[in-house]
């Protein structure tokens, strides 16, 4: 079998089809120099600084990027390991259709604590919010890179109204309403409750600023 065969195996294999230039160690002697032949041919693109994902066999290579969600939710898998990142904040409004606009910034909740990263392929970062993230409320949801955690409708209420208890981010209080909709109101008032957030559940109720 052809190392390109390997890796497109590895990439296969990988969470969310996303590999760091090092994991590609196992296959190649100079990872750095053959990542970049594949990456020539179109068969990974380049999500950032030592992060690549596989080109969908159906997608132009050539145009073809995937959405700063699924680049967040497959960096940060590919660090951390499979179903361990949460897709969260106004990330996690993204995914549950409650904004409509692109946004910059991704935002996903891991173990622990990492300096911003730059993504490659666009102007967008992604961050990296220590949280306990086996206590959040999450579910799957589907990426262009395969399915990922993300906080759940009511968890993401109550995260974006502790980012914005002064109600002025536009874009937080408009997701805050549309997901609001949709919500759970026992299941908000049980993550209240075990996550300490009883007052910013309050201030939502009232219909005051989150």
């Amino acid at each position: 079998m052809s190392l390109e065969a390997d890796v497109v195996r590895l990439l296969a294999k990988a969470p969310l089809r996303t590999v760091r230039t090092r994991d590609l160690a196992a296959v190649y002697a100079h990872p750095r120099q053959r990542v970049r032949a594949l990456e020539a041919r179109g068969i990974v693109h380049r999500l950032a600084h030592g992060f690549y994902c596989a080109v969908p066999a159906e997608h132009d290579p050539a145009t073809w990027r995937p959405s700063i969600e699924a680049a967040a939710a497959g960096i940060a898998s590919a660090i951390f390991g499979d179903r361990i990142p949460v897709l969260t904040g106004l990330t996690a409004a993204r995914v549950h259709r409650a904004l409509p606009r692109a946004v910059a910034v991704a935002q996903v909740a891991v173990p622990r604590w990492r300096r911003p990263m730059h993504l490659a392929d666009r102007v967008g970062e992604v961050r990296f919010v220590a949280r306990r993230v086996g206590d959040l409320d999450a579910v799957l949801v589907q990426t262009d890179l395969g399915p990922a955690l993300a906080t759940t409708t009511e968890q993401t209420v109550l995260d974006l109204a502790r980012s914005d208890p002064r109600g002025i981010d536009v874009d937080v209080q408009e997701s805050i309403r549309t997901l609001l909709a949709g919500a759970d109101a026992t299941q908000l008032e049980t993550l209240a409750r075990a996550q300490r957030m009883g007052a910013t559940l309050r201030r939502l109720e009232a219909g005051g600023p989150s």
